[in-house]
């Protein structure tokens, strides 16, 4: 290619010419890269305050299995408690009553919401609706965040979710009705959702291509260290309502995110806010000690050549533009599904792990320090051989793993710790790989709704996983094996993703579309200019 003349291309009728100048045309130089570093100390520091937010996103999601404990023992008081094993139905004289009131156990939680409202008997499925509340808010706020956020910008959703998450979580500590309770958890839950999706995008927005497998990992490590920490301060906190105190109260700390993080220069630039996005990256090329450059020039040729090729649907973006073309339908329907099968596999597994026996604090933490190793071999992985067989290959890990639990009997209590410990850490690489993966497929027009519906997708897995971990008390055999059959047909799906290791994020639907076909053109254009140099 470098020794063929430039005359060389007219001479098959400047066809090749022609395309050279399209694909030269098509991959231009990154201005938000370009003017600022791909990573510098500027990205470090927003990226790791941001990251902190998941932290309370951890423990407003788990904190259920210690506010509603289900392995917590209780009596039946009245009717006078009689030797029946069941305590919801009592014999009593001969005859068969249902129980009124309970004493509950109270050595290791002294209250809980199952204790404080009666959640046993025929009333039990009220905790598991509970559960299903709280995802189906993340499941909310994703789609309502993730649209505010493509529409009005990331930081001002991020802050409005903060403070909801804020205010609806010290209420739920001292609402005196179940019902309100509910209410609450649905808004705290909503908050939860909407830091998820704008935190997770403008790190992914300001970030250089190598660095976002590094960054993501970052991003998703507070997560874990939240699930673990929440096994020391719900040990600390037996008392639910002192707990959800102790959840809630930090997140006043996020509050300062209005003076700390920017918003994003990516998204300034897809809706033509040119002076705002010049102030964000003078600021970022400062700190950076970047090389002076002319930035504004940057960002008018930078505008300009996405302007060039947006089309007037790219102005009234929504959900529907992920599926209204093959390609992006393909990609959209194949990472929703994967997503899908996070949120079951990697917060099912968590839950049946509560089920090989032990200390519930010890078996907690250690489902949550899993997840750390999980992070960083996705890091390693996805860099080395790329997001595509990461993603298959700890899927295939969760999936086998979760099978052979099937097969280990329960006195061996260590090994199925063991089997369920190796579920969850695919599930993990899993998860912070479909995380990148979805932040690189879609474009930055609809990367919010992308992400958000993405997101949606996890929630609807999470909301699915406690009702397949219960499925025990039917059948031993049932939660291992969707737990692992799942993971096998998303790692199948997973071959009709395109590799987005390297690659420039796509801006505009259009180049959603394209993403994928790019590299079939590239090789028809390198054989075509082959033949030419022969």
């Amino acid at each position: 290619m470098k020794d063929i003349p430039t005359n060389g291309y007219a001479e098959v009728n400047g066809k090749i010419g022609v395309e050279k100048d399209k694909k030269e045309e098509y991959e231009e130089v990154d201005a938000i890269q370009e003017a600022m570093g791909a990573m510098g100390r500027w990205q470090i520091l927003v990226c790791i305050a941001i990251s902190l937010v998941k932290f309370p996103v951890a423990w407003h999601q788990l904190a259920i299995v210690f506010m509603a404990p289900h392995t917590q023992q209780f009596n039946c008081t009245s009717p006078a408690y009689s030797s029946a094993k069941d305590q919801c139905i009592v014999n009593v004289n001969g005859s068969h009553v249902e129980c009124q009131s309970w004493e509950f156990d109270r050595s290791i939680f002294p209250e809980t919401i199952i204790s404080q409202w009666n959640l046993v008997c025929n009333r039990s499925h009220y905790a598991n609706i509970q559960q299903s509340i709280l995802m189906f808010g993340i499941l909310l706020g994703n789609i309502t965040f993730g649209s505010l956020a493509d529409r009005f910008g990331r930081k001002i959703p991020l802050m409005i979710s903060v403070i909801l998450q804020l205010v609806s979580g010290i209420g739920c500590a001292i609402v005196p009705w179940f019902p309100a309770l509910l209410f609450l958890k649905l808004l705290a839950a909503m908050a939860t959702g909407g830091t998820m999706v704008t935190s997770y995008v403008i790190c992914m927005e300001i970030v250089g291509t190598k660095w976002r497998a590094a960054i993501t990992v970052l991003y998703q490590i507070p997560f874990s260290l939240g699930h673990m920490s929440l096994a020391g301060i719900a040990y600390l906190f037996r008392h639910w309502q002192h707990l959800q105190l102790a959840i809630s109260l930090p997140s006043i700390i996020l509050l300062s995110y209005w003076w700390i993080v920017p918003e994003s220069p990516r998204w300034l630039l897809a809706v033509g806010k040119q002076k705002a996005a010049c102030k964000i990256l003078k600021k970022a090329a400062k700190v950076n000690k970047v090389a002076d450059k002319d930035i504004p020039e940057l960002v008018r040729k930078h505008y300009l050549h996405q302007n060039s090729r947006k089309s007037a649907s790219d102005h009234s973006a929504s959900i529907i533009d992920l599926f209204r073309t093959p390609n992006m339908r393909i990609k959209s329907l194949a990472i929703f599904f994967n997503w899908a099968v996070c949120g079951m596999g990697l917060f099912g597994m968590t839950q049946y792990i509560g089920q090989v026996g032990g200390d519930i604090f010890v078996n907690f933490a250690v489902s949550g320090a899993t997840q750390i190793p999980g992070n960083f071999v996705a890091w390693w992985v996805m860099n080395k051989l790329g997001r595509k067989i990461t993603l298959m290959t700890s899927h295939i890990t969760a999936g086998v793993a979760a099978l052979l639990l099937i097969t280990v009997p329960q006195n061996l209590a260590w090994l199925r710790l063991i089997l369920a410990c190796f579920g969850i850490v695919g599930m993990s690489v899993s998860f912070t790989t479909v995380y990148l993966f979805s932040g690189e497929l879609f474009p930055t027009v609809v990367r919010n709704i992308g992400v958000g519906t993405s997101s949606m997708c996890a929630r609807i897995g999470s909301m699915v996983a406690p009702f397949v971990v219960s499925l025990s008390l039917v059948r031993g055999f049932l939660p291992p094996l969707i737990f692992g059959t799942f993971p096998l047909i998303g790692a199948v799906l997973a071959l009709f993703l395109p590799e987005t290791n390297g690659c420039q994020l796509p801006e505009t639907l259009q180049d959603g579309e394209d993403f994928g076909k790019k590299i079939k053109k590239s090789l028809k254009l390198k054989e075509s200019e082959a033949e030419i140099a022969l």
